[in-house]
Parts: structure tokens; sequence; C-alpha cells
């Protein structure tokens, strides 16, 4: 039987690093990495000449992108596992997109949408998922409150 962790870990395996969901369509570009088709090719707009993953950043030189079969049958059956489903998110919003707010700029310190993230705003900011965002921010504060309980 597997672990919680390791059903954990599986699913994050099956989710785009961009819309912070399960893969939809999932493809992979040269370098490697997976997307879900329309997250990239939203990702990279339109007109633009030079391409680059928003992951590692490496110069994509077209935008050939190849359908992933086999992560598109990983996707389904953790879909159908569902032993740990997704916490239902609070459903806060992008005022300006009306997407929900699943990224933490941690140079502007706010929450964003995925458009954001990719819009000239927030081009050369650092953006972590929102979750990362809370967990490194809640362990930042346990520890002022641990060094303040003993200093005092």
């Amino acid at each position: 039987m597997a672990s919680v962790q390791e059903l954990e870990n599986l699913r994050n395996e099956a989710t785009c690093s961009i819309c912070l969901e399960f893969y939809t369509d999932p493809v992979i570009i040269d370098c490697g990495h997976n997307f879900c088709r329309d997250c990239i090719l939203q990702c990279w707009g339109t007109g633009q000449e030079s391409l680059s993953c928003p992951q590692c950043r490496q110069q994509i030189p077209q935008r050939g992108v190849r359908p992933n079969r086999s992560l598109s049958n990983i996707v389904e059956s953790v879909q159908r596992l569902s032993l740990n489903p997704r916490l239902e998110e609070v459903g806060i919003q992008c005022e300006e997109h009306e997407e929900k707010l699943k990224l933490f700029c941690e140079t502007d310190q706010r929450a964003i949408c995925v458009v954001c993230a990719v819009s000239h705003d927030h081009k050369d900011h650092t953006v972590i998922p929102i979750k990362e965002a809370a967990e490194l921010h809640k362990f930042q504060i346990s520890t002022i409150f641990y060094v303040g309980k003993y200093t005092s």
C-alpha cells in the first residue's frame, strides 16, 4: 500500500506548474517539461519570437509541443484514486482577471493569479505557489514566537 507521502508526490507529478491543477491535455516541450496545452500556449502568447520554458527558462526554438499520452494516462489514474482530495480553495479571485489567486509574488508580497504571473508587471519577480508561501510564512512566524519565548 502506498504511503500518504507517496500519493501526494504522485499528485504533485500530475499537476501543471502553471495552473496548479491536474494536467489537462498534457504536452511536453523540447526541454522535457510538461504543461497543459492551453497553459503553455497562453503563457507564450502570440507574436513572440523568443520563447522560453516557464519552469527552467531554457530557450525553446519553436512553438512545437508534443502530446504526452503517458502523462495523460497517469493523471487519469491519479484522479481516480481520489484518496487525498485537493482542499477546496477559498475562491478569492483576482480583481483584474477574475481568476483564482493561486500564486504569491515574493517581490510584491501579495497573492496573484496565473495571468498576473505571466504579465509584464510580474515578469522578473519571484513567484511561488500560494500554499508554499503560506507554509513558509507560517514557519517564519512560529520561529519568531519560538525565539521570542526563549529570549525574553
